[in-house]
């Protein structure tokens, strides 16, 4: 049973708890109710009691949630949509038995859509806008909408504040609160659970960690004639059971410097950190780099084959960095406190000619165009790669060097180096390949 949060003001936060009754009750919803949007903090910061996700009644109270905690993988916010407006429009319009011709309106900066407000423009004799941003004093546009309204330069003020409408309609001021309808949220809301249900499933896979000390069999042959080896395999299990007493898993000696762990996909991503800090205590332990693969699966046979998968990648990898890899081939590197995904496969016949023609791997290939995608470059340079890639110089110019030769990276200038040097030639994927 999960705990959902329903954050928004009573009136919004009612509507949906009445609305979630249509769904199947697999959830426990929980009102967290507030009059001012400074509240949002106080709740995603101390929650009142725990809960696994949240659900925002707009997107102002939800930007202000992923502001404060700096995360956003459990929230989602109800939209709006542009309907809204033309909704109040007519609303407003038949109440007063006129067309409205002279509005204002305060609008999010960089969501409210920015298009539908061009054609309310056109539409309308006068439309005064006032965009801001989730920070802002409320105070502040109830004051837009008054002064307007008292210069007699609109007839309706619109408003994404249920507390400014509040204030508004108090002083006789025709207003519109500028709120999801109901169809949005019902949509929401069923969306809200597919997402909680994937969640679930992904949650509960079967995860296969497998870990190696690469130069075992060296240290073996240097300390088979003393105790320290004894304990230096005491010191890898006693780290690796304090690993799997938190995964709640079950450890499985290999043999040769090989361990296998056995847990969820669910209990690992949530500690990777935790085993991030082990394998690095282990390699000083060991004094030997240490390969990482860690497979996930409907069954255990499948995690197992992906595990066997990602750590050869690793071993293969110059850096000895953490590897993952999913059900559906996605692969996840774990390079210090960065994370790079992409596939080993691709379906683009034009790449696979020129790959196979220049004799290089569809992972390779994938692996840099995921790096300047996430890097947003429009250019790179082979120190970048290196850099990024935790790779040596020598190799990134070599496998940059076979992507120009079949022409999927092309070299478009040069850069003076930060220190003294030649300059460095300066690249970019080809057209269509970005």
């Amino acid at each position: 049973m999960y705990k959902i949060a329903v954050v928004g003001p009573e009136q919004s936060v009612n509507r949906i708890l009445e609305i979630a009754k249509e769904f199947e009750q697999d959830l426990t919803f929980i009102p967290y109710i507030y009059k001012k949007t400074s509240e949002v903090k106080e709740f995603v910061l101390q929650p009142p009691q725990m809960v696994d996700y949240w659900l925002f009644s707009g997107y102002i109270p939800y930007q202000i949630a992923v502001n404060a905690s700096g995360k956003k993988e459990t929230y989602v916010h109800i939209d709006s949509s542009e309907l809204s407006i033309y909704k109040g429009i007519v609303q407003l319009s038949k109440e007063h038995r006129h067309m409205l011709e002279k509005i204002s309106v305060d609008a999010i900066e960089g969501f409210f859509f920015e298009d539908e407000l061009l054609q309310v423009e056109k539409m309308l004799k006068q439309t005064y806008i006032k965009k801001f941003n989730v920070e802002v004093n409320d105070e502040l546009l109830f004051e837009f909408h008054n002064e307007l309204w008292k210069e007699d330069k609109i007839e309706a003020a619109f408003t994404c504040y249920p507390t400014v409408y509040e204030k508004l309609q108090k002083l006789g001021i025709p207003a519109f609160w500028l709120s999801p309808s109901r169809n949005e949220v019902s949509h929401t809301i069923r969306m809200f659970f597919e997402k909680i249900k994937t969640s679930y499933y992904k949650d509960t896979q079967i995860s296969t960690a497998m870990i190696e000390v690469l130069a075992y069999d060296a240290i073996q042959e240097k300390l088979k004639e003393s105790y320290q080896l004894e304990y230096l395999k005491l010191h890898l299990k006693k780290t690796l059971l304090q690993l799997c007493e938190r995964l709640d898993g079950s450890l499985f000696e290999e043999g040769n410097g090989r361990y296998a762990i056995f847990s969820t996909r669910g209990a690992v991503e949530r500690e990777v950190n935790l085993l991030k800090e082990k394998i690095a205590y282990l390699k000083i332990e060991a004094d030997s780099d240490i390969a990482v693969g860690i497979g996930y699966g409907q069954t255990v046979f499948a995690a197992e084959m992906n595990a066997n998968r990602a750590i050869r990648e690793s071993k293969r990898k110059e850096a000895k960095e953490m590897v993952m890899i999913e059900e559906n081939g996605k692969m996840v590197d774990i390079i210090g406190e960065e994370t790079l995904v992409y596939t080993y496969r691709t379906n683009d016949p034009y790449v696979i000619a020129k790959l196979e023609e220049g004799n290089i791997s569809i992972k390779t290939f994938n692996r840099i165009t995921s790096l300047i995608r996430k890097m947003n470059w429009t250019d790179f340079t082979t120190k970048d790669l290196a850099i990024h890639l935790k790779m040596s110089d020598r190799n990134a110019q070599r496998i940059i060097a076979d992507l120009c030769r079949v022409n999927l990276v092309e070299q478009i200038g040069k850069a003076s180096p930060h220190s003294k040097g030649r300059p460095v030639n300066v690249y970019k994927l080809s057209e269509g390949k970005e």
